[in-house]
């Protein structure tokens, strides 16, 4: 009974909200970049969207290991990538003004694309060696001009399982270049809030709960540093994960 209700609820209340609170952040990004101060309009209105689509599906979080990060320090973050709901719990309840690495095909979808591309988030393009540079390049001189850090998702794609599946070294690499600490997240919850195989279907209500880890110092530079760290961010994120999504299972989309 309380399922059928919370679906009710869901055509009712969270789907109206979440359209019309992406619509006008899309447009608000959009005017307020254009204006200036791409720095600000780039982060807080998609953070407050977020935290207001969460809120308005009933969904309890939980934040863990703010206090392991320093106030006007970069950060490259990297994050297990669970489901549709890891963009609003990062987004809202981080608390960190940062880019995300994204799909460039992320640009097509209607107003989020939009807001995207006016906010200058870092399109991830692997069709060539110029797409690939013109990316890298953007993450460098976002991380390099301003307080600001970057999100990736170092699998390329979410699970279709809830488990983690390989990582790409790209954002460590980054991180190695820059000498740039890289500070791993764990996402619990988002998976059976709305796994993949139910994009575009009703939301299972579940708790989401974000662990943010200690960061990782670069301890030297190069690819030696690049694999340690890499490993060392698997192994910090797989640590939080429940017990259900414990262990590597291949992702078919990797």
């Amino acid at each position: 009974m309380l399922k059928i209700l919370y679906c009710i609820y869901q055509i009712f209340v969270a789907f109206p909200i979440t359209i019309l609170m992406t619509i006008w952040t899309a447009i608000l990004v959009g005017v307020g970049c254009a204006l200036g101060n791409g720095h600000y309009w780039g982060y807080y209105p998609g953070r407050w969207w977020a935290r207001i689509v969460t809120r308005a599906f009933l969904l309890p979080v939980t934040v863990e290991g703010r206090e392991h990060l320093e106030g006007n320090q970069s950060y490259v973050f990297v994050a297990n990538h669970q489901g549709a709901f890891d963009i609003f719990l990062i987004y809202g309840f981080l608390g960190r003004n940062f880019k995300w690495m994204m799909k460039h095909q992320i640009q097509k979808i209607p107003f989020v694309g939009y807001a995207c591309r006016k906010s200058h988030q870092i399109m991830v393009d692997k069709r060539g060696v110029g797409a690939v540079r013109r990316t890298y390049t953007s993450a460098r001189h976002i991380l390099e001009t301003g307080n600001c850090s970057v999100v990736v998702f170092p699998e390329g794609a979410r699970s279709f399982t809830g488990h983690m599946g390989v990582f790409k070294k790209g954002a460590f690499a980054l991180a190695d270049e820059l000498q740039l600490p890289v500070v791993p997240l764990t996402i619990n919850g988002s998976f059976n809030v709305m796994p993949r195989m139910r994009d575009w279907h009703f939301v299972q209500w579940h708790p989401l709960r974000l662990t943010i880890h200690q960061p990782i110092y670069p301890v030297g530079q190069g690819s030696d540093n690049v694999q340690a760290t890499m490993s060392q961010a698997y192994d910090s994120i797989m640590s939080a994960l429940v017990p259900e999504y414990q262990g590597f299972v291949e992702n078919p989309d990797q």
